[in-house]
Order: C-alpha cells, then sequence, then structure tokens
C-alpha cells in the first residue's frame, strides 16, 4: 500500500509490539492490506475463543461500520485514512463512559484544539474527524472489548457526509498513519486500563473542556429538545429541557444551533 503522497508505508509494529507487551502479555499486532472490518474480524475471533490483546490495522477496509451500523469505508488505492481495532480483556463489566474517555485519550494525543462530540465523535473546527465504535464479548466474569478507531488523514473524496468531515493533515501536515498510530496508541492502551480500575469520573472535567456540544441546542431522536448542559459522572448526556434536565445514556443526538 502507498500513502497519499505516493511513499511505500512502513508501520511501527516491532516498536508497537515492544512498548505495549510489558503492559499486556501475549499481545500481538497485525497490518493486514485489506479487510471487511477490523472490528467484525476481531469479534468474529473473540466468539471462537480468541481472546488475547491485539492491535489490528487495515490498510483498506471495504465494510467498516460505524455507530448504528452506519458504514465506514476505506475502499480506495490510496491510504486516506487509518482504521485499527484494539482487542483487550477488562474486568470491569460497567463500560459506561468508555467511549469518551478513549475520545478523551486520542484527543489530547492529536491537538489541544480537538473537540469531542457526544458519544464517540472527534471534531475539528465543527467538522468530523473521526469516530470511535466499541463493542464487546462477554467471557465469565470479565469482557472482551474491541475498540475501533477510524480517522481521516486527507480530505475524503466523497459526498453526501452526514457532518462535514475534517482530517489529520489539518492538524500536522508532517503526521500520516504510522506517525497517528504511534502516537495514540500507548497513552490509548494506558486509558482504558485506567478505566478499569477507576471508571470515567476522573475524566469528566477534562471531557468538559473539549465538550463540543456545550451549550448547544440539541435535538434528540425520541424528538425532545433541549441545550447540552454537559455530561455526568459516568458519561451520560445532560441536556436541559423545558421539563428539567435529562440524563442521556443512548441516543441520537443532532446540532439544532450554536451557543
Amino acid at each position: 500500500m502507498v500513502s497519499e503522497k505516493g511513499s511505500i508505508i512502513h508501520w511501527p509494529a516491532e516498536t508497537l509490539w515492544q512498548e505495549l507487551s510489558p503492559y499486556l502479555p501475549g499481545f500481538s499486532v497485525e497490518i493486514l492490506p485489506s479487510i471487511d472490518s477490523t472490528n467484525t474480524e476481531l469479534m468474529r475471533r473473540a466468539r471462537i475463543g480468541q481472546t488475547d490483546p491485539v492491535l489490528l490495522v487495515a490498510e483498506r477496509q471495504t465494510a467498516g461500520r460505524g455507530r448504528l451500523g452506519r458504514p465506514w469505508h476505506s475502499d480506495h488505492k490510496q491510504l486516506q485514512g487509518l482504521t485499527f481495532s484494539l482487542g483487550l480483556s477488562m474486568g470491569r463489566l460497567d463500560l459506561s463512559g468508555l467511549s469518551l474517555a478513549v475520545g478523551l485519550s486520542l484527543a489530547s494525543s492529536l491537538h489541544p484544539d480537538l473537540k469531542l462530540k457526544w458519544p464517540n465523535d472527534l471534531w475539528w473546527q465543527n467538522r468530523k474527524l473521526g469516530g470511535i465504535l466499541i463493542e464487546s464479548v462477554s467471557v465469565l466474569e470479565s469482557r472482551y472489548l474491541v475498540i475501533g478507531v477510524g480517522l481521516n488523514l486527507t480530505q475524503p473524496d466523497v459526498s453526501g457526509l452526514r457532518t462535514p468531515a475534517a482530517w489529520v493533515e489539518e492538524l500536522d501536515p508532517a503526521l500520516d498513519a504510522p506517525a497517528v498510530l504511534a502516537r495514540v496508541l500507548a497513552p490509548l492502551v494506558q486509558t482504558v486500563q485506567a478505566f478499569e480500575d477507576q471508571g470515567f469520573a476522573p475524566y469528566q472535567s477534562a471531557f468538559l473542556k473539549r465538550d463540543a456540544l456545550a451549550g448547544r441546542e440539541l435535538r434528540l431522536s425520541d424528538g425532545t429538545r433541549g441545550r447540552a448542559a454537559g455530561v455526568d459522572a459516568r458519561g451520560a448526556l445532560l441536556v436541559q429541557t423545558p421539563t428539567g434536565v435529562k440524563s442521556i445514556d443512548s441516543a441520537e443526538v443532532s446540532v439544532v444551533s450554536n451557543v
């Protein structure tokens, strides 16, 4: 696979393995030229008992999935996006707020001005830079997590997006896919392991500083309208409505207006 600039991609697989193996015994790194979906593949493996920690990177993804099953494709000859899934076990069964903690880790690694749109999108200047999809399989008294991340590296050559796109090259033209992966992965693993011990509460204040919805008028999928009022200690979205503050754990959220 070649990059957008025409050079062969050299992934830091060995470096990542050496860096993370002490924290994830049995950890492996896989780079595939093409796959339907990195999340789907790791979920397939988990369901047949393959639950070792693994990083799976796809240079080309033909049937990627976002939240609610929306497609996230990278079906092109040149690498315009970074798609990877991290699979690892977690003893904590309550995953409330994990997508926010993951988003916060990614944003902190990439740029001080990146925002987070509840519950799983990274925003740059009111445009979507990337998304997060977290899935899990129960394994005895623990869970096997699959954390999928998709980031636009260069301007996507697609139209009709629900939200206008942003891309990593806008943040730093020197960042290519291997550099982004090397920058975000170790902090991401550390965040997930800290979340296992402490949950979302320690991340609440940091998330509020990057909250892309703060003060905006919203419309929820059930028709409710209100103004975003941050998140609680579990990561639930707080919406000020005419009948009081509602705590939202799962809903589609559309921005009606800016502050």
